[in-house]
């Protein structure tokens, strides 16, 4: 058996951990970050990016990503449509804020190539099987390695930074389910395909077909959705068809088509982790919860953990201080409640429920008047859209 000594064992190479250990690093903490996927799965894997204005600066003037103001493309605004219209929530003029598009898997380029540069212990294909904490001040990661050789890292804090399928979660809830839950009645069948965008902003429409997001990957690639019944086969529909699909979607705006290479379905969950923090042992990201994409929420929330879950590691490990970790699954949570609300109410607002009725249906149009013919309606939309600044 292997066995590897760090102060911080960070399990899991997503924007989280790569996060956290970068920043670590700056304060002089030293870590191991480990992940079962090899770089190129990790770097290869397409993912949505929308980046609040908070995590675009902290990555930016962190060095964490050096593209990301250069490459990422800035939004100053979305449009929400319903009813044949389309409404402008203006983010510069309601918050003076923005948010930019620069997708998941080129913060991840960015992160590991700064990482591997600075000399990161980061090790691929490794498989964390469980986190024992037997001596609380010590916990221990139990691995095995891509050739199923054994490995143990010793630490003085672990993070499971492992996504939704967390193997760290039971040592800090208890259990690797164990949390607050909700799954939705509907789905996203996504897109990629190859075709300049159909709108210069991102497009949130509610329709009687249901609901369609219209938003872009660069210049060339546009990413889609429309929802479904979360049971639908990627493979179920025709290109001509799922073209008919979105089109219907989006009344009043004729999209730009192109060849689609990818589909996929993506199911709508709510997930809180019971905990967030035992001993020395702390959850981020989807390891500690999962929230629908409406709200563009997810990678932005594992960052704001991390600017937390940092400080208070900060002040535990080099001034022997331990408030901040104490308070740190508090603080997470309150921010974290703020997220899934909005999450919520952004995809109950503009999703066509399975058994809507004449007067649900109604009544959500009327929502939807209610926050585009209020200016403080359309601020609380801003506000939270392009997020809340993260906690001193």
């Amino acid at each position: 058996m292997t066995t590897v000594r760090t102060r911080v064992a960070i399990i899991g190479a997503g924007p989280a951990g790569l996060l956290l250990a970068h920043l670590l690093d700056r304060a002089g903490i030293e870590s191991v970050v480990i992940d079962q996927r090899s770089r190129e799965e990790i770097e290869s894997t397409i993912r949505a990016g929308i980046l609040e204005q908070s995590t675009v600066e902290l990555l930016d003037s962190s060095g964490a990503s050096p593209r990301v103001l250069s490459e990422g493309n800035r939004h100053e605004g979305i449009e929400l449509r319903f009813a044949g219209e389309g409404h402008r929530i203006d983010f510069a003029d309601l918050v003076d804020r923005a948010v930019w598009l620069f997708p998941q898997h080129e913060v991840l380029k960015d992160l590991i190539a700064v990482r591997l540069t600075a000399g990161q212990d980061l090790r691929f294909g490794i498989t964390a099987s469980r986190v024992e904490d037997e001596n609380p001040a010590h916990p221990k990661v139990i691995a095995t390695d891509a050739e199923g050789q054994p490995l143990t890292i010793e630490a003085d804090f672990v993070v499971g930074a492992d996504g939704s399928r967390s193997v760290a979660r039971a040592a800090v809830s208890g259990s690797a389910t164990g949390g607050y839950f909700r799954e939705y009645p509907f789905a996203w069948f996504g897109i990629l395909c190859e075709a300049p965008p159909s709108s210069e902003e991102l497009i949130y429409s509610n329709s009687d077909k249901g609901f369609a997001l219209i938003s872009q990957r660069s210049a060339t690639v546009q990413r889609m959705y429309f929802q479904c019944a979360p049971e639908t086969d990627p493979t179920a529909f025709s290109e001509a068809e799922l073209w008919e699909h979105l089109q219907a979607r989006v009344p009043g705006t004729t999209l730009t088509e192109g060849p689609i290479f990818q589909r996929d379905v993506l199911r709508f969950r709510s997930f809180v982790a019971h905990e967030l923090r035992k001993n020395r042992v702390a959850l981020i990201g989807d390891a500690a919860h999962t929230v629908p994409p409406t709200g563009a929420k997810g990678m932005n929330l594992a960052i704001a953990d991390v600017v937390l879950l940092e400080k208070a590691l900060r002040a535990l490990l080099l001034e022997n201080d331990d408030r901040l970790i104490d308070a740190y699954a508090e603080k997470a949570l309150q921010r974290i409640w703020k997220a899934q609300h909005f999450s919520w109410w952004m995809t109950s607002m503009l999703h066509v429920a399975p058994d809507a009725s004449d007067f649900d249906r109604r009544r959500q149009l009327g929502e939807l008047r209610s926050v585009v013919e209020s200016k403080a309606g359309q601020t609380y939309l801003a506000e939270a859209y392009t997020g809340w600044p993260h906690q001193p």
